[in-house]
């Protein structure tokens, strides 16, 4: 009887000292569980209240802050009042002989309500040479736009004037067409030379 106890005594110490060892083991592992999930918190939070600043930083940069930023999207450009009707965008020369005049006009109107000024005329080519008045055009007037075409070119016209100007319409861009045809060659033919005198009349 008294082997049985000291046995069983035994056995229960040792079932007690597996339970210590297993319960000390799982507080451990607990607790480095629980210090990864703070650290991981920690540094979650960390992240975040970064971005909150740098975006409170941000918005407190902002276009009215003396720094001029975002100026330029700001200010709002006045629109003239200026604009252009013309009688005509495209003016066809139909056949032309080689070398005959190419010139045509272009007539405009500003029915604005303050002054045209028309900053530039240029052509597609230097084939087509436009002409365009350098004074400002008062509201309700006229002017006249000149374009000049190389005809020395034979074959197809097909060319454009684009005209900037501060018509509130915007860029205005006219229109020449056509066809060149060559001149006809002339033929020389040789002439026979007509003898001078009288003839002579030979002896026998």
């Amino acid at each position: 009887m008294k082997k049985y106890y000291v046995k069983n005594r035994k056995n229960t110490q040792t079932i007690g000292l597996m339970l210590y060892l297993y319960g000390t083991i799982y507080g451990i592992n607990l607790q480095q569980q629980k210090n990864f999930i703070m650290k991981k918190l920690i540094l979650t939070l960390g992240l975040v209240a970064g971005l909150s600043a740098l975006t409170i930083a941000q918005d407190g940069h902002s276009a009215n802050d003396g720094h001029g930023h975002g100026a330029a999207t700001t200010e709002t450009q006045p629109t003239s009042l200026a604009d252009i009707k013309l009688d005509k965008t495209t003016h066809d020369y139909g056949n032309l002989k080689q070398g005959e005049n190419g010139e045509c006009e272009f007539k405009f109107t500003n029915n604005g309500k303050e002054p045209l000024v028309i900053t530039n005329c240029m052509g597609s080519c230097g084939c087509t040479v436009p002409q365009c008045p350098k004074e400002p055009i008062l509201p309700g007037k006229s002017g006249v736009i000149k374009v000049k075409y190389d005809t020395q070119r034979v074959g197809g016209i097909y060319k454009t004037v684009t005209v900037n100007s501060n018509a509130k319409s915007g860029t205005q861009t006219l229109t020449i067409k056509g066809n060149i045809e060559a001149k006809p060659v002339e033929e020389t033919f040789p002439q026979n030379s007509t003898p001078t005198g009288a003839p002579v009349e030979k002896k026998g």
